[in-house]
């Protein structure tokens, strides 16, 4: 079995394509929809077993293609017959190019588009650093797509509704525009063929066969991407772009090669769901010798394994649904002894929508932590922490539909009704000016009293410098025995100021004191430093700082203009763009922004970029905050 996936922007038509290639020869299996955003979807093809991976589209589903495309030989982009819409493909471009593996591209809905096959194949060429090269044109006529010209064969066909398209003589008004358009293919492909370069060069007219073979060739190589034209939804272009999968698509044997270079896994998991009443999935294509129920397959045995066409055990390239096999996470290949991380292309980007969640009925609680540790094992784009403040667990999410979706599979698979909250910025505290304070703390209340006097000074530190304790204590006024305890008792006072928050980035300076022989303790000191700390941050005054992250910005570089007013507006700072080295159309926008608009980052992204931007944020330092800061922008 040959596996590919199919990904691309919303609405292009990809479930649509899909079902189009597995019903040309009417022996589809069974569609296994996996977690509301991949489906898996078997067929066969002149005698051979195919399946493909269709990956919803939206930039918050992406992280479902990584683990999917590691375990696919190929991968075919499909996009709308739009120029003006080229931008819209750039994410999925650029991570089947950082993938490495054969992809081709369908151009769709070619039946209702105004604009020319290659202004479509221009606008999508800005967005991706190999060569995308035509291996059709369209015929028109008055105005409207009717077939297209393959041209290596150089055959035209005019397109049928419903069915295979038709053998047709090559309209005498398209001569001219097809051998063109060859030429450039010709072109395209000597730059990776010798003996091909040679004959363009003596003006020798190639071999079809040996055109087809270079063909092959430089796709499996991952040199350049072809492009398709058609129209799914009427089967029109689906049986050339099928064809050309059989005779260009590599091997199980080209992807195990791609995933592991010592050849031991025997497996790799593509997609993972939580279903009820059975509890964790995951879809495994074996890689290497058969696998099967009982196997050692990462580690430990595989429970139930179904296979989602033909039977068990899984031969090599084959797909199966393994249950019962709980050891198994997504994300990795798997050896029979263990589970590898995927390389880095294919594990999620940054996560940054981040929700606090807790059980809407308390007695949930328990239950509520162990269902979140399932559903991480079966969603890569999935990440937890736990709140520092309030305790509770943090999710890292990948926007609003994620949130949508993890909390419909904890409601319908484990029962848990859940509240999502924003997370409140972690405020800090400081002062701005110098104090000297002194405390007595005496009690008597019978037997040993507690006695202990402190004098301190507290000053602003630098910015980042935290707490720092220091002692100029003289002849003894404060044994050396105690004065850690007034450390101690300072830390403590330090922990929450008058407004609720830690204070940070002071300096206390312990400058003299008094003891009594009977009556001083470690305790009484502790009480001293902490009250005498509270007291001298009162009057010295606490102000808010807020904390300041450092944002990397992934866009296209069409939206790059766009982000300037956009930070701006959210009080950021600009510390300016340059082009992503490795991603061509890509630009990395740097700016510091505070951690209280993180949110509306993530939306505003979503909309200015048409979905397609993402960014990763990390600490950088805290600032004194003022009122309008938390005012809306």
């Amino acid at each position: 079995m040959r596996v590919f996936t199919i990904l691309g922007p919303s609405h292009s038509g990809k479930t649509t394509l899909a079902s189009a290639l597995a019903a040309m020869e009417g022996r589809a299996g069974k569609r296994q929809d996996v977690a509301g955003v991949a489906a898996v979807q078997p067929f066969t093809f002149m005698d051979e077993d195919w399946a493909a991976i269709d990956i919803a589209g939206g930039t918050e589903t992406l992280a479902e293609a990584g683990p999917a495309l590691a375990a696919s030989d190929a991968a075919v982009v499909c996009v709308p017959a739009d120029a003006g819409a080229a931008v819209l493909a750039a994410p999925y471009l650029r991570l089947v190019e950082e993938a490495g593996l054969p992809a081709f591209l369908f151009v769709n809905k070619i039946d209702a588009t105004q604009d020319r096959a290659a202004d479509i194949v221009s606008s999508l060429q800005a967005y991706c650093r190999h060569n995308l090269i035509l291996r059709q044109v369209p015929i028109r006529e008055n105005g409207e797509i009717t077939g297209a010209v393959d041209l290596i064969s150089e055959r035209a066909w005019h397109y049928e509704e419903g069915k295979p398209s038709s053998l047709v003589k090559l309209p005498e008004d398209m001569l001219a525009r097809e051998q063109e358009a060859r030429g450039e293919l010709l072109e395209a492909l000597a730059d990776y063929d010798d003996h091909l370069m040679e004959e363009l060069i003596e003006d020798h007219t190639p071999l079809q066969a040996e055109v087809y073979d270079v063909a092959a060739r430089v796709v499996q190589h991952n040199d350049l991407i072809p492009a398709f034209l058609g129209a799914a939804d009427h089967a029109n272009g689906v049986h050339r772009l099928m064809k050309s999968l059989r005779h260009e698509c590599p091997g199980v044997e080209e992807t195990l090669r791609r995933l592991t270079v010592r050849g031991d896994a025997v497996a790799v998991g593509c997609l993972g769901d939580q279903v009820k009443h059975l509890g964790k999935t995951v879809v495994v294509r074996a890689l290497n010798g058969p696998v099967g129920n009982g196997n050692p397959v990462g580690g430990a045995a595989l429970g139930a394994l179904t296979a989602l066409a033909g039977s068990t055990p899984l031969q090599p390239g084959s797909l199966g649904l393994a249950a019962k096999s709980d050891h198994l996470r997504l994300g990795s290949y798997y050896t029979a002894e263990a589970s590898t991380p995927l390389p880095a292309w294919a594990l999620p980007r940054g996560a940054g929508f981040r929700r606090l969640i807790t059980p809407v009925r308390e007695k949930d609680d328990v239950r509520l932590s162990a269902a979140l540790e399932r559903l991480l094992e079966i969603d890569p784009a999935l990440t937890m922490e736990q709140d520092e403040a309030s305790g509770q667990a943090l999710l890292n999410l990948q926007g609003p539909l994620h949130l949508r979706r993890v909390k419909e599979v904890l409601k319908e698979n484990f029962g848990i009704d859940v509240d999502a909250a924003q997370v409140p910025p972690a405020l800090r505290e400081t002062i701005t000016k110098k104090v000297s304070h002194h405390h007595r703390h005496r009690k008597q209340s019978g037997g040993a009293g507690q006695f202990a006097d402190v004098q301190i000074e507290l000053s602003p530190g630098g910015r980042g410098a935290g707490f720092e304790f220091t002692e100029t204590v003289k002849g003894g006024a404060v044994p050396k025995n105690y004065i850690p305890s007034v450390e101690a008792g300072a830390a403590e006072a330090l922990m929450e100021g008058p407004n609720g928050h830690p204070v940070v980035d002071v300096t206390v300076t312990l400058k003299d004191g008094k003891h009594h022989s009977v009556d001083s303790s470690d305790f009484a000191f502790r009480t001293a430093g902490k009250h005498a700390v509270k007291e001298a941050i009162a009057e010295a005054g606490a102000v808010l700082l807020q904390p300041i992250l450092k944002v990397q910005i992934h866009v296209p570089n069409d939206f790059t203009g766009s982000l300037v007013p956009l930070v701006s507006g959210m009080k950021g700072q600009v510390l300016g763009f340059d082009s992503h080295p490795d991603a061509a159309g890509w630009d990395v926008f740097e700016t510091l922004l505070p951690a209280a608009v993180q949110d509306d980052l993530c939306t505003a992204l979503a909309s200015s970029t048409r979905g397609t931007g993402w960014f990763t944020a990390d600490f950088d330092h805290y600032q004194q905050a003022r009122a309008q800061d938390f005012a809306p922008a």
